[in-house]
């Protein structure tokens, strides 16, 4: 059977749980299976593909997560919009736990994933210098404004190999190169979009001050369960800002540069 899905979600069951006629569906690509089940479901007459990077167990940690099978699946599917919802900690004392950046630049500091559809004889040299798409970043500011979350309308994201958290000179070294957001799975999510051609937003919800912040001794490092915690608590706001720029996107036609 054939799917024709306009936009694709990275986030766990908690986002379509309660949509009517949800469908799961496996899907094999030519990079093996993604993290999990896919859930199709229509929302405002949009066709929508929902996808756990981690899986639903959270089985994979951040430099595990089949990051290539993850997009080329949404490809598969038709996929032409990614939203990317992420757990992400602040490097900035402006940028506080609770708050949403969309991010506009990524920082790579990973190392050994499979980060790119072109490692055979097809090679190409595929620019990320705007790594993000600007039409949907533009939807993504104006909806959190319009739902009277404190939204960051840009900001770096530094992407390190984890599953560890930082040191913290390492932290401090973030921050004083200016950086705004840390987080462990933007690279190469990111760029394997727009080598697929594929319109990506990210939306960093911050849970943390990462390994404290210089001359704010009060701040603690960062733990998985204030992650969790702070998630949580804001997981509501993320579903609904998810959801509201479902709502105002528009899939019938595309005026960015992302699509090939």
């Amino acid at each position: 059977m054939e799917y024709k899905v306009d936009i694709g979600v990275f986030g766990g069951s908690g986002f379509y749980s309660f949509l009517e006629n949800v469908e799961e569906i496996d899907i094999d690509t030519p990079y093996g299976k993604p993290s999990d089940k896919i859930a199709l479901a229509t929302y405002e007459g949009k066709r929508i593909a929902f996808l756990p990077r981690h899986g639903k167990n959270h089985q994979f940690p951040p430099h595990k997560i089949p990051y290539k099978a993850n997009i080329h699946a949404m490809k598969q599917l038709g996929v032409k919009k990614i939203i990317a919802p992420t757990a992400s900690g602040s490097l900035q004392a402006n940028v506080k736990p609770g708050d949403f950046v969309i991010c506009d630049q990524f920082v790579d500091r990973t190392w050994g994933r499979n980060d790119t559809f072109y490692d055979g004889e097809d090679v190409q040299h595929i620019s990320p210098a705007h790594p993000y798409c600007e039409e949907l970043r533009k939807i993504a500011v104006a909806t959190g404004e319009s739902l009277g979350i404190t939204t960051h309308e840009r900001g770096t994201v530094v992407v390190i190999q984890g599953p560890r958290f930082s040191t913290v000179a390492e932290s401090r070294w973030f921050s004083k190169m200016g950086w705004e957001v840390i987080n462990m799975t933007q690279y190469p999510e990111c760029y394997l979009a727009r080598e697929a051609g594929i319109c990506y937003a990210n939306i960093a919800l911050i849970t943390d001050y990462d390994a404290g912040l210089e001359g704010n001794d009060d701040i603690p490092p960062v733990t998985h369960d204030a992650v969790l915690k702070v998630f949580q608590e804001n997981n509501e706001k993320v579903k609904k800002m998810i959801f509201e720029i479902i709502k105002n996107i528009d899939v019938t036609e595309n005026q960015c540069t992302c699509c090939k």
